[in-house]
């Protein structure tokens, strides 16, 4: 096949594409807050179901109705308490979790109305209310069990494991490798997701409970690391999440211009989360190519694609190798990228990476339907093809793997004695912030069981 027309000699990559408002509005809060009498209203369409099932689609098993109720009485101190009993990160699920296909997707509005009650927007609301008070204010400690928890990942699950953990009066160090903690929270959502850096605002208000150490820049390297923290430590709970990244496997994909579209995301929040002018003038010194390919199709995928969008990218192509039923983001998520300007493109199952000038300069695409090939011009690629275990520390450790994935039971409990795992490492894990809370609370409770006995 003959190289596609490359219209430049060299790759149109720079930095400062649009103007200073420009980015401020763009990487404003993609869905701002309801205002209070938004709330009320919305509230009270709520008819407030017996057994309803919003909250069992919920995986935290948040009472929905019960919040909503109290929304609309306007004790929002009381809605934030039920939503943060049952889920600590309410607050990050608020703006993240695809309410549409979970609580919203099944509220009994939609058969009436067709639109179903706002239940994440609400849930926001009262989660927003009480994050400026102490933890204390909601939430006590119990008395210390004089017991000692390692928790290595200070993401979802991790985060979660080690408030349920405080609760319960036990001693937590929260490992992680990174110099901040939040995972995915902090490092791998969009930055108009989580605007005025609400993931550190939630970290910092969830360790007001006490009992917990942080301990970052702290990395698993092998088995011995894993057996010194079982020997100090009275129960491990690992919440790794999914470190490394899938490679494309395909000529060129190491070429200038080629990277990971997971690295994209934390450096623009890194960018996003400095003060407000710092910000702006670090958004702009990042540098963006004209032309962008993202392949992949889940919420990482999204999330780069429109990003490149907010940047100043001015072509920006999403491809995915199946056709749009199997597509991992939802609906909800395709079209907010298509609004945005993103191009989304099925059945292209990537081929090659050409290069011109020692640089990515195109795509190669195989049609899945054996119709021939398409190509894509490109002076950036982003790689979103999913993440796996960085498993390298597991050799001799005894844990098992199954799919990529560490075996334990759902309340997290491996083969080993008093070793758990959860999250996105844990055999089953979905890679939803939401899933991963629901993984550590369940964890922070078999522990807790398995201490007392």
């Amino acid at each position: 096949m003959a190289e596609p027309p490359f219209p430049d000699a060299h790759p149109d990559v720079r930095a400062a594409r649009r103007s200073a408002d420009e980015y401020a509005r763009a990487f404003a809060d993609a869905a701002p807050r309801l205002t209070r009498a938004q709330s009320v209203t919305e509230a009270e369409r709520c008819l407030y179901c017996y057994d309803a099932p919003c909250a069992r689609a919920c995986p935290t098993g948040i009472d929905v109705p019960s919040f909503i109720r109290r929304i609309a009485e306007g004790n929002l101190r009381g809605a934030a308490r039920v939503i943060l009993e049952a889920n600590p990160l309410g607050g990050t699920c608020a703006r993240a979790c695809p309410t549409e296909v979970l609580c919203e997707e099944v509220c009994v509005r939609n058969v009436g109305e067709g639109r179903p009650v706002a239940i994440g927007r609400l849930q926001r609301v009262a989660t927003d209310a009480v994050m400026d008070r102490p933890v204390g204010a909601l939430f006590n400690r119990a008395a210390p069990s004089g017991r000692r928890i390692a928790i290595v990942g200070a993401g979802p699950a991790g985060l979660a494991c080690a408030f349920a953990l405080a609760r319960r009066g036990h001693g937590v160090v929260l490992h992680d490798a990174r110099p901040a903690a939040g995972g995915l929270n902090e490092y791998g959502l969009a930055s108009y997701k989580m605007a005025g850096g609400f993931a550190r605002a939630e970290v910092d208000w969830l360790l007001g409970i006490g009992g917990v150490e942080l301990k970052l820049g702290w990395k698993l390297e092998n088995a011995a690391g894993l057996e010194a923290l079982r020997r100090e430590f009275d129960a491990v709970y690992l919440a790794l999440g999914l470190g490394s990244t899938h490679r494309l496997g395909i000529p060129g994909e190491d070429l200038p211009g080629v990277r990971d579209a997971v690295d994209f995301i934390a450096e623009l929040r890194r960018a996003s989360n400095a003060a407000a002018l710092a910000a702006l003038e670090t958004l702009a010194a990042l540098a963006i190519g004209r032309r962008v390919v993202v392949i992949g199709g889940g919420m990482t995928a999204i999330d780069a694609a429109v990003q490149c969008r907010l940047l100043g990218a001015e072509d920006v192509h999403l491809v995915y190798r199946r056709g749009p039923q199997q597509m991992p983001a939802t609906p909800a998520e395709r079209e907010w990228a298509q609004k945005q300007g993103v191009t989304l493109h099925f059945g292209l199952a990537p081929q090659a990476l050409v290069a011109r000038n020692g640089h990515v300069a195109a795509v190669r695409f195989a049609r899945s339907d054996g119709a021939g090939e398409h190509s894509f011009v490109a002076d950036m690629v982003l790689k979103a093809i999913g993440q796996k275990l960085d498993s390298g520390w597991l050799e001799g450790s005894g844990l098992t793997l199954e799919g990529g994935r560490i075996v334990a039971d759902d309340e997290g409990r491996t083969a080993l004695p008093r070793l758990y795992a959860g999250g996105d490492c844990r055999r089953g894990g979905r890679d939803l912030t939401v899933e991963a809370v629901a993984d550590g609370q369940r964890a922070a409770a078999a522990i807790d069981a398995d201490l007392k006995h």
